[in-house]
């Protein structure tokens, strides 16, 4: 709870952090780390059909079964090994930019490179 408050905290108080870590991130992919390194959408603007940001894409609707956002789907239950909502997850989704891997979308505090799912989208969701 404390880590969570303090990165919406940051987010209020660091736009320009917030700001950094959207470039960043923007056009990257999610990847899960399952045995068929699942496709789970695009970090960017909620206009492209693949973001997970898109309310109404495959990869941003909460109804979808392709959305990690679904949380009775696969990649969205807070139980799956592979889902990023899962605080216990040693294998979270990857965030891939230019084919390589950036960092982990994960709510799991203690793996590095990582940030909560909840966060990116309050920080670069449109």
């Amino acid at each position: 709870m404390r880590k969570h408050l303090l990165s919406l905290l940051c987010v209020v108080v660091i736009p320009a952090a917030a700001n950094d870590l959207c470039q960043i991130v923007d056009g990257s992919v999610i990847i899960a780390q399952d045995n068929k390194n699942t496709y789970l959408g695009k970090i960017t603007n909620s206009f492209d059909s693949d973001s997970i940001f898109n309310d109404f894409g495959a990869y941003g609707n909460e109804f979808s079964s392709d959305s990690i956002w679904n949380e009775f789907s696969t990649f969205g239950n807070q139980f799956n090994a592979y889902s990023p909502f899962n605080e216990f997850s040693s294998l979270p989704p990857m965030i891939i930019k230019n084919k390589q891997v950036i960092g982990y979308l994960s709510a799991n505090s203690s793996i590095e490179a990582s940030i909560s799912p909840n966060i990116l989208k309050i920080m670069c969701g449109d």
